[in-house]
């Protein structure tokens, strides 16, 4: 039995498993070759750790994107590894790597999901989409209609991204191609007034979960903050404890600059989640760890290609196993 078969089996059917398994593998392609197959041959007939091979592995991570705190305490965490466990071969400290990059995964709090009905019993459950333009937010929120509704969900688009023609427009042509209901506004309405009317309409209509599209451009830190604020009041005059769920969407081929959005929006709201797209157009799936190590948020989803099916739960186990095979 494969690890994909361990972890999900009893949430999924086998088709789907090796769907996702081979969709993950593809995806993280060229982050293994970047990354891995740098390691590989950095550690090819060593039989001991020496500061050459620690200085060589620290240029790879930082050129992965790992990013340079991430990357010392990851090479700290190694050494100390070392001394303890006397490393003898490649197949130790990839081993090793492995714990220490589960062990950064673990301490940012991500549980390894395994499906996409959120543990919870409110209903409706909100979930606040946060990002700039560009990052894949509007189809990161359409995979994730398609994801909930095949798993049996009731789900309710708002369109709140109301300072671009196209994100309305986008949102409309997924809230059809999935067959969800939309509530949406005129341009330039307000978007705090969308999610009113939709987190509204979501309680009247009895659905299990409405997803918000917020407005992605990159405001100064006090604007943002403002209409991320008004947008959370008016939700909560409906359901006190909205929204359940701030998701904030990164492309992950950014590099460094997704993390600089991070601290962008983590300063301007309370980000609850994580969702990292374009792992698959990258060979820098390294800024994983470092965005994971920095900000102590969930990763939830990854976006691994253009396809309906590519979003995926975010699971510890079977993105480290895939890095590594």
């Amino acid at each position: 039995m494969g690890i994909f078969d361990k972890i999900f089996g009893k949430t999924k059917p086998a088709d789907e498993i090796a769907a996702d398994e081979k969709h993950l593998n593809e995806g993280l392609e060229k982050t293994k070759q970047g990354f891995f197959s740098k390691i590989s041959k950095a550690v090819a007939g060593k039989s001991t750790i020496d500061i050459a091979f620690l200085d060589e592995l620290e240029e790879i991570l930082i050129s992965s994107d790992v990013g340079l705190p991430t990357t010392i305490k990851i090479i700290d965490r190694l050494e100390a590894r070392v001394a303890k466990d006397k490393y003898l071969n490649a197949n130790e400290l990839n081993q090793i790597l492995k714990d220490e990059i589960g062990n950064i995964l673990a301490e940012n709090n991500t549980k390894d999901l395994t499906d996409f009905i959120p543990n919870t019993d409110k209903k409706p459950y909100v979930i606040m989409v946060v990002g700039v333009n560009g990052v894949g937010k509007t189809t990161t929120i359409g995979k994730l209609a398609y994801q909930l509704k095949k798993a049996g969900k009731e789900v309710l688009l708002g369109a709140g991204d109301t300072f671009r023609a196209a994100a309305v427009e986008q949102l409309n042509l997924w809230s059809e191609r999935v067959g969800v209901q939309i509530v949406k506004q005129a341009m330039g309405s307000d978007p705090a007034a969308v999610a009113f009317d939709t987190v509204q309409s979501g309680v009247a209509k009895g659905v299990d979960v409405v997803i918000l599209d917020t407005a992605g451009r990159l405001h100064n830190k006090q604007g943002l903050m403002d209409e991320l604020s008004k947008i959370k009041k008016v939700m909560s005059k409906v359901i006190p404890d909205a929204p359940h769920e701030v998701l904030l969407v990164l492309d992950a081929s950014t590099g460094q600059n997704a993390l600089e959005q991070a601290k962008h929006f983590s300063a301007a709201t309370q980000v609850t989640a994580l969702a990292l797209t374009k792992l698959d157009g990258t060979a820098k799936g390294g800024v994983v760890l470092s965005i994971a190590d920095e900000f102590k948020i969930p990763i939830k989803y990854i976006g691994l290609g253009e396809k309906m099916e590519q979003l995926q739960v975010f699971n510890r186990q079977a993105f480290i196993e895939t890095l590594f095979e």
